[in-house]
């Protein structure tokens, strides 16, 4: 009799499933990929064919050109090799997914990254029991605990109002990150027009053609300094110290990232305002959600694995690191 998940391998560039023939989130060129979502360091260009939610062979697309794909929607079960393929949501970025994966009585799930928070811009996660769980780790460590969004909303229009004089430029990463600071904006009454740097435009676009409401968006390229006074503007993190953002007016410096809760991270980006918005679970929510899940086995990846698997083994669940390559080169 084979081991227990021996149709399931692990491997530097990515986990392998060897009777199906199919890579999940390889980091090189694979003859068929599964995608958990449509962040660089998950979803490369490449691959012979790609099995992904719509929205992620979207951005797929949009970021690599035509791909070689077969759409999943969330629930659809489909058959690769003796093994059964659903796609549930993570909760992380538009389309991302979650795959279940079920060979002979034994379920895995690989989460890619996925947080538990509300967020107008995707599905929320779903929790799928089973005998192994692959999770992330990108903030396992106790000290990474996010605020609720709203009180970081807040204050960034606390401040907008207290220094009307000042632009306010909030470093968000392309995919993710500022269709959510746009959303939550809106959430939260904000119905002026935002201003968005050139490298946002085409995914802000897609996002929309996806159903996602955003509201007024403007570029900066034609405006003069003063008509920017008060405004919110959005860019990428590498814009925030760019001689692009010298058009502003004496602008204050915002970057939306969970790693904003390490105060050097901010000093070092000489960021002003940081507003902890992260798009990944926290340490309570990745142990949280373990519990809930109760796997027999949870399996580590993507950031800060040892913390994570020493508190499963102390709490009797088996546990181990999985050494995958090329994560977090997109960040949060």
């Amino acid at each position: 009799m084979a081991p227990r998940f021996s149709w399931i391998e692990a491997h530097p560039t990515g986990i392998y499933l060897p009777s199906a023939g199919a890579w999940i989130d390889p980091v090189v060129p694979a003859d068929r990929a599964i995608i958990t979502h449509g962040h660089s360091d998950h979803a490369r260009g490449g691959h012979r064919a790609v099995l992904a939610t719509r929205e992620t062979l979207a951005i797929m697309e949009c970021r690599y050109g035509p791909q070689s794909g077969q759409a999943l929607g969330y629930g659809e079960v489909i058959r690769i090799g003796d093994v059964d393929l659903r796609l549930v949501p993570a909760g992380h970025v538009l389309g991302s997914a979650q795959a279940v994966l079920e060979r002979g009585g034994e379920r895995v799930v690989v989460s890619g990254d996925y947080k538990r928070r509300p967020d107008p811009t995707c599905a929320p996660f779903e929790p799928v029991p089973c005998d192994v769980f692959v999770t992330e780790a990108t903030f396992a460590l106790p000290v990474f605990r996010h605020p609720p969004i709203g009180e970081e909303i807040a204050r960034l229009l606390a401040a907008q109002q207290a220094q009307p004089d000042r632009a306010i430029l909030i470093g968000a990463y392309a995919l993710g990150k500022a269709q959510r600071v746009i959303a939550e904006l809106r959430r939260h009454g904000y119905d002026r027009p935002l201003f968005i740097h050139g490298a946002l435009q085409r995914l802000c676009d897609l996002y929309r053609e996806l159903g996602v409401a955003l509201g007024a968006l403007l570029p900066i390229s034609d405006l003069k300094p003063a008509a920017l006074a008060g405004e919110i503007v959005l860019a990428p993190p590498s814009a925030l110290n760019d001689r692009w953002s010298r058009r502003l007016p004496d602008p204050i410096t915002a970057m939306a990232s969970g790693w904003m809760r390490v105060r050097q991270r901010a000093r070092q980006r000489g960021v002003e305002m940081p507003l902890i918005i992260s798009d990944h679970a926290d340490w309570d929510e990745l142990t949280e959600t373990i519990r809930e899940i109760a796997p027999g086995e949870v399996w580590v990846t993507h950031g800060r694995e040892d913390a994570l698997v020493h508190w499963c083994r102390e709490r009797q669940i088996t546990a181990r690191e999985l050494a995958l390559i090329g994560r977090e080169d997109e960040d949060d």
